[in-house]
């Protein structure tokens, strides 16, 4: 994903990236080095180096630092993002569970009732136009559970205990996060 235009705001204390028609913030806590209110951002730049991939900024001090944009799209927890991200651990896991597998890829492909270019498809962890079903499946021929846990996020938990009262806090079970 490349990155449009990047403006910096020392008031909010954050970066506004611009990629792919959406706006995101980045907070300058969560850069490298953090800005400070001694030592604020002076200028910031799309990085053509990064293939537009990132940005650089400069501090008072001259310190620069750089972010990519795939910090940025985790920070915001773009949807189509942590979809992408996903489906890379699931093909690398694959990938790694046919390497083990005592299994050939023909045997492989004859069970999957599928093609021998469906297959290297599912196993190209650059291609992210296959299904989530797929490498499910996938994987289940190779003898692997896949379970999808759904959890309440870390950030979240915050929320949640400040929308109970005092009451409802002391009636509540503690609750055991996964993390």
């Amino acid at each position: 994903m490349k990155i449009r235009s990047v403006k910096f705001n020392n008031k909010r204390k954050d970066f506004e990236v611009r990629a792919s028609g959406k706006k995101y913030a980045f907070p300058y806590v969560k850069a490298s080095p953090s800005p400070t209110s001694d030592d604020q951002v002076t200028r910031v730049y799309v990085d053509k180096e990064l293939g537009r991939e990132g940005f650089t900024f400069e501090l008072q001090s001259g310190k620069t630092g750089t972010v990519h944009v795939e910090q940025v799209l985790e920070y915001n927890r773009d949807p189509s993002y942590l979809r992408d991200l996903m489906l890379y651990k699931l093909t690398v896991e694959a990938q790694r569970r046919i390497a083990e597998s005592p299994l050939s890829k023909r045997e492989i492909i004859r069970r999957l009732g599928t093609s021998a270019t469906q297959l290297y498809r599912l196993l190209d962890q650059t291609n992210y136009q296959k299904s989530l079903d797929q490498l499910v499946s996938l994987l289940q021929l190779l003898e692997c559970d896949v379970d999808l846990v759904v959890r309440a996020s870390p950030r979240n938990v915050g929320k949640l205990l400040r929308h109970l009262s005092v009451k409802q806090r002391r009636l509540t079970t503690p609750i055991k996060w996964v993390t």
